[in-house]
This record gives structure tokens, sequence and C-alpha cells, in this order.
């Protein structure tokens, strides 16, 4: 049985198991109280999420999680094949869904929410809030007259850029635009990411409170 620590970016993990209709178990964690989660810690010592244990095979990053199942349950057509025209252009997105637009929104979301008031608009603030809007521009370019991020077919990379947009409307950092947003309702809708919403009942429940498309 595949297990998943943590919900947040450990969301991704969940909506790509139900679009691959693996079973799976989640355990919840709270980051304000892992030291007392003795079987989090033990999978990872360094008690950040998200992590996956499957079997012997323990890995974190969210990215790397998601290329690691999708390689070990292939194939499927959430992956772009190296021999397929697309392939660089899937590579892109899947990685810059965090390296580009989830890890600057992090950033953006401490800098803005959590750091003294006379901090909050420090340079590295602004610095990751327009890093983040530069590389929207490329999704926003390649959605203007496509349904995905491959075409008209919905991969991995869309399930990682979705979760960074949605960080940033959830956070109250970031408003998406027309494309966006249309981009957002159509991966939103699916019945596998409904029920990975079903799974993570925190998510479910920030997602409530938070800003709505």
């Amino acid at each position: 049985m595949l297990t998943i620590y943590g919900e947040g970016r450990g969301f991704r993990v969940v909506w790509l198991l139900e679009e691959l209709g693996l079973a799976y178990r989640l355990h919840p964690v709270d980051l304000l109280a892992t030291p007392t989660d003795s079987e989090f810690l033990a999978i990872n010592p360094a008690g950040f999420i998200p992590a996956l244990q499957d079997g012997a095979t323990i890995m974190v990053e969210s990215i790397a999680i998601l290329q690691y199942l999708l390689a070990k349950h292939g194939p499927t057509s959430l992956v772009v094949t190296p021999d397929d025209p697309a392939f660089a252009v899937y590579l892109q997105f899947l990685h810059m869904g965090e390296a580009g637009l989830a890890g600057p929104m992090n950033t953006v979301l401490v800098g803005r929410n959590f750091a003294p008031e006379s901090e909050r608009d420090a340079y590295v603030t602004r610095w990751a809030a327009k890093t983040f809007e530069s590389r929207l521009g490329c999704v926003v370019r390649r959605l203007a007259d496509q349904a995905y991020l491959v075409g008209d077919r919905f991969t991995a990379a869309d399930i990682s850029v979705s979760y960074a947009l949605l960080l940033g409307l959830r956070t109250g950092n970031y408003t998406p635009g027309t494309i966006e947003r249309a981009y957002l309702e159509r991966t939103t809708t699916r019945p596998d990411y409904l029920r990975a919403m079903e799974a993570c009942q925190a998510t479910k429940a920030w997602a409530a409170r938070s800003p709505q498309l």
C-alpha cells in the first residue's frame, strides 16, 4: 500500500494517484506538531511534506514523487514520452509548476502574510512575486489557444501547474486572469480532482474558506 504523508504539495500526489486509480493511504501531518508524530518522523526526519512510502522506498519532493509514480505505474496518457514532439514542453511545465510558480509563491506567502509588518515589502518578496508573474506569462501564452499545457491532452504537468495557481489564489496573492480561470475550471472539475479533495479534508476546508474562482 502506498502511503502519502501530508497534504499541501502532497495534494498533487493524491490527485495523481486518483487519476491513476491506485490505492493509497493518506497520513495527515500537522507541521506544528511533528515532534509528536513518530510515524512521520521515522519516514522523513527532516519533517517536511510530502513524503511517499512505497514498501522500502521513501521519497520526498512532490514533482519527483509524481515522476516516480508515473514511471512505475505506466504507461498512462498522463505522461508524454520522449518520442513525442511535446515531450520537452511537458517536462518544462511539469517542473515549472514547482520551481517557477509554487516555490516563488511560497516566498510571497511568507513575506506578505507572516513576516513582521515592517518587512512585508522586502526586496526578496517583490522579487519572488515578479518571478511568479514571469513564469505565469509562459503558462498563459501556452494556454491562449489550447485547453491544456500539452494541447488537448491533460497530463501530470497540468496537475503540477494547477496546484501552483491554486496556491496563489487560495493565499490571496494571485488573481487568475480569464485564461487561467477557464483552465482551472477545466482541471478542478475533473472527477479525480474532486475525489482527491474528498480525501484531503484539510485542503478541502482551506479551499472553502479561501478566495474562489
